[in-house]
């Protein structure tokens, strides 16, 4: 390893990403540090003004970054989204399937209808935005697909079930992209424990208290602890990685 080769290692200089979600939480933070990377960032979420003030943070510290409204459930929203991306940028080199909601019911009280916004956002979207982005993945020198999971896809999820098996079917997609798509486009995920996000804080005080207590290092993360391999799985120092899952959970799901 040379100092050019080193330095190239985490530069995204030239390269554009999609990050949904990336208006808040987990997704902001990844947003922010491509940007520093040298990536220029598209910013998906649903409420238009929130993706503007995270593009207009990014410009502050000098990135480049461009607010498109997306909701995940939408699926002609999602290809505009795709769309959009080309047509002002001409190229996607990076895909973060980051976006999420939380909704949760009782087993017994299940609705049909709950069932499918859940799964249409956390599962469903995730799915058809990385087809709607092949034809810019497919002509990038640097294709990298990254699927934010969730330690619950790992763990006893009493009525957060739904959510949970939408995020198992993201690691299921990281398996199975990343045997169909390669060696053009690599494909791997993220599954992150409790990390201090409005989701989490949704929650009582007692219940985040017991699911920051839950993990081995006894907290929950700031977002700005994930960017960190966000980084690594979106750049060439990952460039021989592909079909992994990577937990970022303080030691929660092998505890």
């Amino acid at each position: 390893m040379d100092r050019q080769g080193f330095e190239k290692l985490f530069d995204l200089t030239g390269r554009v990403a999609i990050v949904t979600g990336g208006s808040r939480g987990i997704g902001r933070a990844i947003a922010e540090g491509y940007a520093l990377a040298g990536a220029k960032v598209v910013i998906a979420s649903r409420k238009l003004e929130s993706c503007q003030a995270t593009v207009a943070a990014i410009e502050r510290a000098g990135g480049e970054a461009l607010a498109v409204a997306t909701h995940m459930g939408e699926l002609a929203q999602l290809e505009a989204l795709a769309k959009r991306t080309l047509d002002h940028y001409g190229r996607i080199d990076i895909l973060v399937n980051n976006a999420a909601n939380a909704l949760a019911q009782p087993f017994r009280q299940m609705t049909p209808e709950a069932w499918e916004k859940s799964l249409a956002v956390n599962l469903r979207g995730p799915v058809f935005l990385t087809q709607y982005c092949l034809p810019g993945l497919d002509r990038s020198e640097h294709a990298s697909v990254i699927n934010v999971s969730s330690a619950g896809a790992f763990l006893f999820s009493a009525y957060t079930h739904m959510y949970a098996a939408a995020k198992a079917g993201m690691l299921a997609y990281v398996r199975s992209l990343a045997a169909e798509l390669a060696p053009r486009i690599r494909v791997n995920g993220i599954a992150p424990g409790t990390i201090d996000t409005d989701m989490v804080r949704n929650n009582t005080p007692e219940a985040q208290a017991q699911m920051a207590a839950a993990a081995l290092l006894k907290r929950a993360a700031h977002p700005d602890e994930v960017v960190g391999l966000a980084l690594y799985l979106a750049s060439d120092a990952s460039s021989f990685v592909t079909g992994a899952t990577f937990s970022i959970d303080g030691g929660l799901v092998p505890r």
